[in-house]
């Protein structure tokens, strides 16, 4: 047993023996004193200390230092909410008190446990203060309340805000908070009654008493992280939309001028200067400035790539945000996320049937221009727009559209490209130049290159934009094709324009594709002018042609070689117009020996007059409307059969004549199939006759191509093989697909074509009965 005086210094150096924290003053002879008159029972003093110590801090400090969170705070930017920050750092000061009378009285355990002999358990121990360090953090930790962080986030964001006005510069805060002439921007009071000066101070010392303690990274660590990466996001949020301006500079100063210093305010006690020797501290930031750093790019990377589309569409105004993206990807992979977003977003963005071909034609136009600046290797380009590529190779007006845009009037992005061939071969030649000069900074293709692209693809990629956009069918023969219909359709159509822009057109494109895919082409545009020459000699005297004639005549001739396949429809025209016609072939015919012409009647415009109700009206239509016309001024009513005897044409194409006729008001149809001359125009009628403009108020019938499309004319060049195809299965019996394709590549290589194209035809032919295909194989019917 112990004596009363015992005891009572005993109590007195460790008042935790009776539940209390505040200490009382002691010298180290009273503490000696004590050790010498305890000697025997210290090691049972000893662990009753550390049980109360234990016991207090679960029952009274630790209850005591939550108690403060229970109420949770109120968001918002008056003074109010600085409440909730000093409410914090009242909390964590009084832990600090308390944690310091703990302190204090294990300081004076360790004097008295000098040299006396303790529990092998207890002499296990690195010390007293590191078993108090372990028993205070998990004895708090383990009564963390649920909501404990909104507190703790309050404290810090408030702390963010008054930082980043009183410590960056102007232009970098500026953005992050602002300040009126009335109200603190950052802690929301009035500016006379500024806070900001107190909550930096009580913000240091909150920081310091939380390091101290060891709890700053338990207690604020995933606060801390999750607040820099919302303003972080913020931040990176205020760049959206704004393509033409890099950000990423801006982005990497304010990271390391406005949240870094803020943490080593945080972790090195207030100071922005970490003192030489502390790696701890240096350690620490630098990990910080690392993981920051990387999620700063990968979000910045992130929010361009959810835009990519705006800036695609943009570029080259977007190019600053292209360069940005280009710097993340070298410091982080997200090219598989670009590769996924980007064809996901083009996919839903033009590839569906409510985007018209031409639209689709420039969003791919702007994405090969926007990922070769990304990626000049080309590797990401050819994997983005594949999907791209096969869907416009599924649309049959494709190739229309791609020649139309490299030749058509005004401003577009492949006319622009096509514009620039003047200037390819010059620039390959530097190109080529450079690459044996500057052969150091080449840099091979990425190692997953040979995942994405074929083996073709990267022997070859497409260098220009045109060539890419050719690349589409794999084949320059299909756009040659269509661009001399394309060609000679406009050459039909404006009969008394200068060919000049297409001759410039022409040189261009000889550039891209050749002079012999070409020579058609410039043999149609030099029989525009050959047509001329010649009209002007048959028309003068002379020629032999009647001077005097019922109607003038100007004539386009064609060279039948040179020129796409017309369509083989006919008419006949009538008596006096067939006359005029025969009179200019005997003309030609006397003026180039041994060649003449073959009318095309279906084909040109005419000019008429028509006299209704005393008034005339002159109007432009094609040879068919004028043939009607004539034998309705002959005679005022037709049955449709017969008018098609007489024109030669059949009763289903000639009501599609009619109908321009009809809406005209000059015929109506009485009854089925039986039409009759309105001799007596109605006012609206005659009016609407007299104010008709020319030709564009044809129906879309009269408006379709002269010529066979490209793939009608593809389809006969195909046919040719179907009488080699006859001829093998009569001597082979039966022959699988492949094997067909094998021979009539070596025995009918002036076409080419592929297995596809073949299949195509064979299975046409099945579908007639003209061959039958069963096992795999293909055999003639038998007879």
């Amino acid at each position: 047993m112990l004596n009363d005086n015992i005891c009572a210094s005993l109590y007195k150096v460790f008042p935790i023996l009776e539940d209390k924290l505040t200490v009382a003053p002691v010298t180290d002879h009273e503490i000696s004193q004590l050790s010498v008159q305890l000697e025997r029972e210290l090691p049972v003093i000893y662990e009753a200390i550390f049980f109360k110590i234990d016991r207090c801090l679960r029952h009274q400090t630790v209850p005591r230092f939550w108690r403060h969170f229970n109420q949770s705070p109120v968001s918002g930017k008056s003074a109010g909410t600085n409440r909730h920050f000093f409410r914090f750092q009242q909390a964590v000061r009084e832990l600090y008190d308390e944690f310091g009378q703990y302190w204090l009285q294990l300081k004076r355990l360790e004097k008295l446990r000098r040299g006396v002999v303790l529990p092998v358990d207890v002499a296990k121990r690195p010390s007293d203060l590191s078993e108090f360090f372990r028993m205070f953090r998990c004895g708090l930790l383990a009564q963390l309340p649920v909501d404990f962080n909104e507190l703790v986030y309050e404290f810090y964001g408030i702390a963010f805000k008054v930082f980043a006005l009183t410590h960056a510069d102007s232009e970098e805060s500026g953005m992050e908070v602002g300040e009126t002439a009335f109200q603190c921007g950052a802690c929301g009071s009035e500016s006379v009654n500024c806070q900001c000066q107190s909550l930096a101070s009580a913000f240091t010392s909150t920081n310091r008493q939380l390091a101290a303690m060891g709890l700053l990274d338990k207690i604020a660590g995933f606060t801390l992280t999750t607040l820099i990466q919302e303003r972080i996001d913020a931040k990176i949020g205020e760049t959206k939309e704004n393509f033409s301006v890099s950000h990423l500079e801006a982005l990497e100063r304010w990271l390391n001028t406005v949240v870094l210093q803020w943490l080593t305010r945080i972790y090195n006690r207030g100071s922005l200067t970490i003192a030489p020797g502390n790696v701890k501290i240096e350690e620490a930031i630098g990990n910080f400035q690392t993981k920051l750093s990387f999620y700063l790019y990968e979000n910045y990377a992130n929010a361009i790539i959810e835009q990519f589309f705006g800036i695609i569409i943009d570029f080259p105004m977007s190019q600053a945000a292209i360069d940005d993206l280009k710097l993340c990807l070298e410091k982080i992979d997200l090219k598989s996320y670009l590769i996924k977003t980007v064809k996901g977003t083009l996919e839903s963005k033009l590839l569906h049937p409510g985007v018209d071909t031409p639209d689709i034609l420039t969003g791919y136009v702007a994405a090969i221009k926007t990922l070769r600046h990304l990626d000049p290797t080309g590797v990401l380009l050819q994997t983005i727009t594949e999907p791209v590529k096969e869907y416009l190779r599924s649309r049959p007006d494709t190739v229309r559209c791609v020649v139309t845009g490299l030749t058509e009037e005004g401003c577009s992005d492949l006319s622009e490209e096509l514009a620039k061939s003047e200037h390819i071969k010059a620039k390959e030649n530097i190109n080529e130049k450079l690459e044996l000069t500057d052969w150091e900074n080449w840099n091979p293709d990425p190692v997953n290159a040979d995942a994405v692209l074929s083996k073709e693809a990267r022997l070859g990629r497409p260098s220009d934009i045109i060539s890419m956009v050719v690349d589409i069918y794999g084949s320059k023969e299909l756009f040659v094709n269509e661009y001399r219909n394309l060609l000679a359709e406009r050459l039909l159509s404006q009969l008394d324009s200068n060919p000049e822009k297409e001759i410039r057109n022409l040189e261009l494109l000889k550039l891209r594709f050749g002079e012999t895919m070409l020579h058609s082409c410039e043999v149609m545009l030099k029989d525009i002018s050959d047509s001329k020459r010649i009209n002007s000699h048959i028309l003068s005297a002379e020629s032999g042609f009647p001077s005097e004639r019922p109607f003038d005549i100007s004539a386009l001739i064609v060279s039948s070689q040179f020129w796409p396949t017309f369509k083989k429809e006919t008419m006949d025209l009538p008596p006096a117009i067939k006359e005029v016609f025969d009179q200019y072939t005997k003309s030609f015919e006397a003026y180039k020996g041994s060649r003449t012409l073959h009318w095309t009647p279906l084909n040109g415009k005419v000019t008429i007059e028509l006299e209704l109700d005393g008034k005339t009206t002159e109007m432009q239509v094609t040879p068919a409307q004028a043939t009607i016309a004539i034998h309705f001024s002959e005679q005022r009513e037709w049955e449709l059969e017969k008018l098609g005897q007489q024109m030669n044409m059949p009763p289903s194409v000639l009501r599609k004549r009619l109908v321009f006729w009809q809406s005209q008001g000059l015929i109506r149809e009485t009854r089925e199939n039986l039409f009759i001359l309105n001799d007596r125009q109605s006012e609206s009628n005659a009016a609407e006759l007299h104010n008709a403009p020319a030709p564009d108020v044809c129906e879309d019938e009269e408006a379709e191509s002269a010529m066979e499309s490209a793939s009608d004319q593809r389809e006969e060049e195909l046919q040719v093989f179907w009488s080699y195809i006859e001829a093998m299965l009569t001597n082979l019996d039966s022959l699988p697909l492949d094997r067909i394709h094998q021979m009539l590549k070596m025995f009918a290589s002036q076409v080419d074509f592929s297995q596809e194209e073949l299949k195509n035809i064979l299975q046409r032919k099945v579908r007639e009965h003209k061959l039958v295909y069963a096992g795999g194989v293909y055999q003639l019917p038998k007879a």
